[in-house]
């Protein structure tokens, strides 16, 4: 799955999945506006069939957070 998640911020934000690891923050690394994130919140929430609550969406600092989060929601 992270592979995957990776593969998805890769494309959705036109960023190198070289410059991608679990520790990558979403803001300080690759400079994710609101418009990009309410983006990636799309991808996420279409590609496995999740949603994510707006109180949430604070809390996924970095590539590590989505990935525990999506794990989470697909048990």
């Amino acid at each position: 799955m992270k592979e995957e998640i990776i593969a998805l911020v890769s494309e959705v934000l036109e960023v190198p999945k070289e410059k991608i690891n679990e520790k990558t923050n979403l803001v300080s690394d690759l400079d994710v506006e609101s418009l990009d994130l309410v983006d990636l919140i799309a991808a996420f929430e279409t590609k496995y069939q999740i949603e994510i609550a707006d109180k949430d969406i604070k809390k996924l600092q970095t590539i590590g957070d989505i990935i525990k989060y999506i794990e989470s929601k697909n048990v």
